[in-house]
């Protein structure tokens, strides 16, 4: 896959809406000692919506769409976000996970978005996905309370041999608009990457949809990043499009995956993570994953199904 499509140049373009109209996104723009360009989302700027729906396009380097609206989660009528790919693997995987935790000071930034697929940001994956991106001028998107330091420009850019110059940077707080948005808008890659942990090959997915809830805003972080996690192991629901041979071992997959198969299932993050002390590492990793999926193997036309939508605990995770 390596040069087929550069999700640094089409990442780079939609970067550009936030630099041509800084005032209908809600963003400022600058620029740091070393030339980079930093663009803020949420953390001192007010972001919105818009801000997040751009965000989520350039988190996928512009091989996906997000689109805004409602959905109905049992008798619960909330704003949503849908994403669609025809690059699934490259704009999911190779672009959208955040692979990339980054150390600054006394931050540690989450690091997405197309400029991992230049500093192979983690190896193995490009290795898997046989893809590269070779341009010249990158995209990373941070989900960090702060603006980056230059000693972060500089780790970036030493890591995929790219000039501060040609360096776009977009930061967006967790609890913030935008990035209650894009997190929501990584429904797709939840799933995508359940799937791949249970031994599914990314490269056999053609087309991928999926939907989650964008949660409410309010001033607690461990409530912000507890529902975006809620959204979608209760509300997320998944159809990929696959070529595959042996579909009696994708039905397994595909009733293996969703979230309703964790021991931790049924209460809402917030409860868990309080449980676990705060320790991710003592949630059970099968929870990470959509509420629902649909897989349709394009090689016999069947589609399989398995998960649910959870809307008694959607609705106590999001404060109602």
């Amino acid at each position: 896959m390596s040069g087929s499509i550069s999700v640094n140049e089409m990442a780079w373009k939609k970067a550009q809406k936030y630099i041509e109209n800084p005032e209908f996104y809600g963003v400022t723009i600058s620029k740091s000692p070393k030339g980079a360009t930093v663009i803020d989302a949420g953390v001192k700027a007010s972001g919105g919506f818009q801000a997040g729906k751009n965000l989520t396009e350039i988190c996928m380097g512009g091989a996906g769409k997000a689109e805004l609206g409602y959905k109905s989660y049992g008798d619960l009528d909330f704003p949503s976000i849908t994403i669609t790919s025809d690059y699934p693997a490259i704009a999911m995987l190779g672009s959208q996970f955040a692979g990339w935790r980054i150390k600054d000071g006394d931050n540690i930034a989450i690091g997405s978005g197309p400029v991992r697929a230049i500093a192979l940001k983690p190896k193995e994956i490009y290795e898997e996905l046989h893809y590269t991106d070779a341009s010249d001028k990158a995209v990373i998107t941070l989900e960090s309370n702060v603006l980056p330091t230059d000693m972060l420009v500089e780790k970036v850019c030493k890591a995929s041999n790219i000039t501060p110059q040609n360096l776009i940077i977009v930061v967006a707080p967790t609890a913030s608009v935008a990035g209650l948005t894009q997190v929501a808008g990584r429904v797709v890659e939840v799933g995508i990457h359940k799937l791949h942990t249970l031994g599914l090959d990314p490269k056999c997915i053609r087309y991928a949809m999926g939907y989650a809830p964008i949660p409410p805003v309010g001033p607690d972080f461990e409530v912000a990043m507890a529902r975006t996690n809620d959204v979608i192991l209760y509300g997320g629901t998944v159809y990929l499009t696959v070529d595959y041979d042996d579909e009696a071992k994708l039905q397994e997959l595909v009733k293996s995956a969703p979230s309703i198969n964790s021991k931790d299932y049924g209460k809402p993050f917030i409860d868990i993570f309080l449980n676990a002390d705060k320790d991710f590492y003592k949630i059970d990793p099968g929870l990470f994953a959509p509420a629902a999926l649909m897989i349709n193997n394009a090689k016999t036309g069947r589609t399989f199904k398995a998960g649910q939508i959870n809307p008694k605990v959607l609705a106590q995770a999001l404060g109602f």
